[in-house]
């Protein structure tokens, strides 16, 4: 299983529940509260209906889709490699030679900097237009991960009403202690169910939904730089120095010995 929030859920959920086993808690007592639910889970709705217009929450699900299916990004050594070809072919024959591999670029971000470099445009423009790019993409991841944390922020204290209003409902069983006791249990029910959506589940997904957008815009921030580069004409090692930097020493290690690797093989 590859997917951590598939595995998050998982644990978290045997978490909850072998806890209470060892507490002694009653599991019923989790199935058999609908009054919880529709306060945590349509309480926390409606807060978030309140704070984001419909334009925000149209997305999601796609949001949802994202943490269950992660992007597949091009890899940042593989990036590498292409530019240096690229960096490679543009020294030797000129801009407008990349033009017959622009068709084979996957990613529509690499694609659109590619034709800007091969049409010609100016440096400082195409930096321009492709930070703007990034900015916008930036704003967007933000506002998506913000649904969830707001409503990681709302569910417990939604817990602490459902609380309440299980309590005021216990009061009315002050002559019959059994019926008593069962009603405050119930009552905390919700601070339970209001507390583990929030901070199992909803801040949990805001953080992952952040980390996923920083590395999308990372990744986008190294092809900035390797389509400057190649517009400027640097080497192939330059460009290659340069784009190291955005791996970690582990995976500078990594790629070195592959390029070692490969240095053999094409000798041999």
């Amino acid at each position: 299983m590859k997917n951590s929030t598939i595995i998050g859920l998982i644990l978290g959920f045997i978490a909850l529940i072998v806890g209470m086993l060892l507490k002694g808690a009653p599991l019923i007592s989790l199935v058999n509260n609908a009054a919880a639910y529709v306060i945590i889970i349509v309480g926390t709705c409606a807060s978030v209906f309140m704070a984001f217009p419909m334009s925000d929450l149209a997305k999601v699900p796609k949001l949802f889709k994202l943490i269950f299916a992660e992007p597949q990004l091009i890899s940042r050594q593989r990036l590498i490699g292409m530019f240096m070809e690229w960096a490679t072919i543009t020294r030797r024959e000129g801009l407008l030679a990349l033009e017959a591999r622009v068709d084979e670029i996957e990613d529509s971000f690499l694609k659109t900097g590619m034709r800007m470099i091969i049409d010609g445009n100016d440096q400082e423009f195409v930096r321009d237009v492709l930070l703007e790019d990034i900015s916008a993409t930036e704003d967007r991841h933000r506002a998506g991960a913000l649904i969830f944390s707001q409503a990681g922020m709302y569910a417990p204290t939604l817990g602490v009403l459902g609380a309440v209003v299980g309590l005021v409902a216990a009061l009315g069983n002050l002559a019959e202690m059994e019926k008593l006791a069962h009603a405050v249990a119930a009552a905390f029910i919700a601070t339970l169910l209001g507390i583990f959506t929030g901070y199992v589940l909803w801040h949990p997904i805001s953080n992952k939904l952040k980390r996923l957008s920083k590395r999308e815009i990372d990744l986008k921030l190294m092809m900035v730089e390797g389509l400057l580069s190649i517009q400027s004409g640097v080497s192939t090692i330059a460009i290659q120095q340069k784009l190291l930097v955005f791996l970690t020493p582990t995976e500078r290690l990594a790629f070195a010995e592959k390029e070692e690797a490969q240095s053999e093989q094409k000798t041999a």
